[in-house]
């Protein structure tokens, strides 16, 4: 879902990252500070209970996330090093926000929601793992239905009208389908690799 918004916001955003090329600052700085001020948003902000403002924060640095990388393509250094440091830099973002609904479920009494967004924080960071493993050793886990991008938004929509006065269950029902989602992905991954796998040995000999 959001990998056509991204090729739209590059090129909405393709004249402010030629601007901050201009000024001296490198893709790899762009990316820290959409990390950092994501993070801020999560943990200052959602953590206290100020959801929508949380929310507001952390969608402005997510544009970043889209920012660095039409900087590292307009530079001509795009690259592994951007790709693993970007990569890297999501699962302390991913993290922050997960724990902050934690953190704020907790204190709201809601037990089942704050497991669930641990579930979240758990298992968003296995699904990766599973496709960066897979790649590791010569196979591909790229199947699934709840990719990094997708458990952001949502997650971050409802947190979003939960602030607004939408009541609070429609956050924890969201976390919860989240959880099995990203569950269901990371089985799916683990099959879809073991299949591959399979081929291989089972195959005819050369």
């Amino acid at each position: 879902m959001l990998k056509h918004l991204r090729t739209v916001v590059g090129k909405i955003l393709r004249p402010i990252a030629a601007l901050l090329l201009r000024l001296g600052l490198t893709p790899d700085v762009v990316t820290i500070i959409g990390t950092l001020g994501a993070m801020a948003g999560s943990l200052g902000l959602i953590a206290r209970g100020q959801l929508f403002a949380g929310t507001m924060v952390i969608t402005f640095f997510v544009l970043f996330d889209v920012l660095d990388g039409t900087m590292a393509r307009l530079a001509g250094t795009s690259g592994p090093w951007g790709a693993f440091l970007d990569s890297v830099l999501d699962r302390f973002a991913d993290g922050a926000l997960f724990a902050a609904l934690a953190i704020y479920l907790v204190g709201a009494g809601e037990r089942v929601g704050a497991v669930a967004a641990l579930a979240c924080l758990v298992l968003g960071s296995i699904v990766p793992y599973a496709r960066a493993k897979a790649e590791s050793i010569g196979y591909t886990a790229t199947v699934g239905i709840a990719e990094r991008g997708d458990r952001l938004l949502i997650a971050l929509v409802a947190t979003g009208i939960v602030g607004l006065g939408v009541p609070q269950i429609v956050l924890v029902v969201v976390l919860v389908v989240l959880a099995v989602l990203s569950l269901i992905t990371s089985i799916h991954r683990m099959v879809h690799v073991r299949g591959q796998i399979l081929a291989d040995t089972s195959g005819p000999a050369a």
